[in-house]
C-alpha cells in the first residue's frame, strides 16, 4: 500500500497554473501533490558570449529551492557563497531538456532564461520543474510570435518529466517524499510528447534491479507523462 493509498500507476493530483507572475514573458506554479515549483522564463536580448554571432538562441535554466521547502530551514545557497552539486546538476538537467525540444534558429538571437524556484518539496521536484518549465517557455514563445518578435515557432515538441521508483517490491509512479526516500530503486524519466528519451537517471537504492523491473518503471513513466502532456497542452491553449 502506499503511503497516499494511490494506486501504482497513479499521478498525485498535478496543476499547471499560467500567469502567476506579471511581469515575465511565460510563467506556470507546477504542483504535484504537496511538490510546489515557481517557474519564470524571461527573454533577454543577449546569448553567451559562446553563441554570438552564429543566428541562434539559447535556453538555460536555474533551480533553487526556498530556505522553508523542506520540513527544516535549509540555509540559501547564496549565503554559503556557492551552490550545491545537486542544485547544479538539476538545473543543467532542466536546461538540457529545454533545448532538446527547441529550434534555436527559429528564436532568434536571443536568450531564454527559466527560473525555477520550490517553494514546497516532497518529492519530484526535478520533474515538477522540468514539466513546469516547458509551459512557462511555450508561454514566452507564444509572446514573441505574437509581438512580431520572431516568424516561426521554435517549440519543436513537447517534453515533460516524472519520477518512478520500486516501492516496497512494486514499481509505481510518481514518487512522493516517503516512498522517494525508502525506496529500493528510483528513476527520472525526461520524454518528449512524441514519446522519444531526453534523459534517463536511474539508481539502485537498496538494491539492484532487473531488466523487467526497469521495463516496468519506462512503461509507468510513459503513461505518466502521456497524462502530463495533455495538461500541459490544457494550460497553454494547445
Amino acid at each position: 500500500m502506499r503511503p497516499s493509498d494511490r494506486t501504482a500507476d497513479l499521478l498525485r493530483p498535478v496543476t499547471l497554473e499560467v500567469g502567476v507572475n506579471r511581469y515575465a514573458e511565460g510563467s506556470c506554479l507546477a504542483s504535484f501533490g504537496h511538490t510546489k515549483v515557481l517557474i519564470t522564463a524571461s527573454v533577454e536580448d543577449r546569448v553567451p558570449g559562446f553563441m554570438r554571432g552564429r543566428g541562434q538562441g539559447w535556453v538555460t535554466a536555474e533551480y533553487g529551492m526556498l530556505p522553508r521547502a523542506t520540513h527544516t530551514r535549509g540555509r540559501r545557497e547564496a549565503s554559503e557563497g556557492k551552490q550545491s552539486g545537486r542544485t547544479q546538476e538539476i538545473q543543467r538537467l532542466i536546461g538540457r531538456s529545454m533545448r532538446a525540444i527547441v529550434d534555436p534558429v527559429a528564436l532568434g538571437e536571443r536568450q531564454i532564461s527559466i527560473d525555477c524556484d520550490v517553494i514546497q518539496a516532497d518529492g519530484g521536484t526535478r520533474t515538477a520543474a522540468i514539466t513546469g518549465a516547458w509551459v512557462a517557455l511555450r508561454v514566452a514563445t507564444k509572446y514573441l510570435m505574437e509581438e512580431g518578435l520572431i516568424t516561426k515557432d521554435p517549440i519543436l515538441d513537447q517534453v515533460a518529466a516524472i519520477s518512478c521508483g520500486i516501492f516496497k517490491g512494486v514499481p509505481v509512479l510518481d514518487l512522493e517524499y516517503e516512498e522517494d526516500s525508502n525506496a529500493e530503486a528510483d528513476a527520472n524519466f525526461v520524454l518528449t510528447g512524441t514519446g522519444d528519451i531526453v534523459e534517463v537517471q536511474a539508481t539502485g537504492e537498496k538494491r539492484g534491479f532487473s531488466q523487467g523491473e526497469f521495463e516496468a518503471l519506462f512503461s509507468l513513466a510513459r503513461k505518466g507523462i502521456g497524462e502530463l502532456c495533455e495538461l500541459q497542452r490544457i494550460a497553454t491553449g494547445g
